[in-house]
């Protein structure tokens, strides 16, 4: 299989920095980030970045702190950014590494989604607006047959939006970029990420992780938006504004954290089912992983 990207993935907590770092060292490489959090300015502890890793090593990185937490990023932008950045890195004639956690970041890559943004002009949508709701239903079954997403069809301005986005999809279908990826996965032992992910976590609490979250409350980010980033950002703002004691804090955090590492596994395991081919590995076997790509690259030389 030729390939123009290699792929780092797996749960929290199982190495995927090191061993991305560790690549892009030995094949000069750059990394492209696929976490849903990195993106933001201001949280670093919180979301994990290590940028050390990377700059220890002067590695370049791309989509870490490119926006604001107050500002809003989404998959549509992410696509956007990554395509950008992979066409700029292959420019250069390096590999890029993606890798993150983030399941449906990394699945729009490999998986090839396809997120066009649709045009939706004002008269027409005053139209359709003023059709009944059975008259736009059968206008979108009509455009997209196979209709998956049942939620479309629950309130008109659903359905109204689907219809144009269905349009887009078949206006753009050409545009897609076909990326083959050498995707590694790295995996531990259950009991080995529970216990890395507990002692990760306390050493973060006391790192400068609540400072952190002190920090974004202060600036102007309701507990509420921290509520939208994700666990710590979560519990650590309940525990700051007295809701929750530490105790509760770190219980909820610690069992949470766990929950979401199962849940990125099952996302991997789904992505597998569905064709894409993910070559295992211990993160400790440092050597077996670069030897592995090492002869994956030689053969992509050869077949190019």
């Amino acid at each position: 299989m030729h390939f123009d990207l290699i792929t780092i993935l797996g749960p929290t907590a199982s190495g995927k920095t090191s061993i991305a770092a560790t690549i892009s060292e030995k094949f000069n490489c750059d990394i492209i980030s696929a976490d849903s959090r990195q993106v933001y300015r201001r949280m670093n502890i919180g979301t994990g970045k290590d940028l050390d890793e990377y700059k220890s090593r002067n590695i370049k990185y791309h989509l870490i702190d490119i926006v604001d937490p107050e500002e809003e990023y989404n998959l549509f932008r992410y696509t956007n950014d990554f395509y950008y950045e992979f066409r700029k890195i292959k420019a250069k004639k390096k590999i890029p590494v993606l890798v993150g956690g983030t399941g449906l970041y990394i699945s729009s890559i490999l998986q090839n989604y396809h997120l066009p943004k649709a045009d939706v002009p004002e008269d027409e949508y005053n139209y359709l607006s003023k059709l009944k709701f059975n008259e736009l239903k059968s206008l979108l079954i009509a455009a997209k047959p196979k209709l998956h997403n049942t939620t479309d069809l629950t309130e008109k301005k659903r359905i109204i939006n689907a219809i144009f986005i269905e349009r887009a999809n078949k206006k753009n279908k050409n545009s897609v970029m076909k990326i083959n990826s050498l995707t590694i996965g790295t995996l531990l032992s259950r009991e080995l990420i529970r216990k890395k992910i507990t002692e990760r976590l306390k050493l973060r609490l006391t790192g400068g992780m609540i400072e952190e979250v002190k920090n974004l409350l202060r600036s102007g980010i309701s507990p509420k938006k921290l509520d939208y980033f994700g666990l710590e950002y979560r519990y650590i703002s309940r525990y700051l504004n007295g809701e929750i004691n530490y105790n509760d804090m770190f219980q909820k955090l610690n069992s949470g954290i766990h929950q979401f590492a199962k849940k990125q596994m099952t996302w991997f395991r789904k992505m597998e089912r569905e064709g894409v081919k993910i070559f295992w590995f211990n993160p400790d076997d440092t050597g077996k992983i670069l030897s592995f790509i090492e002869n994956k690259i030689k053969h992509n030389e050869h077949t190019a």
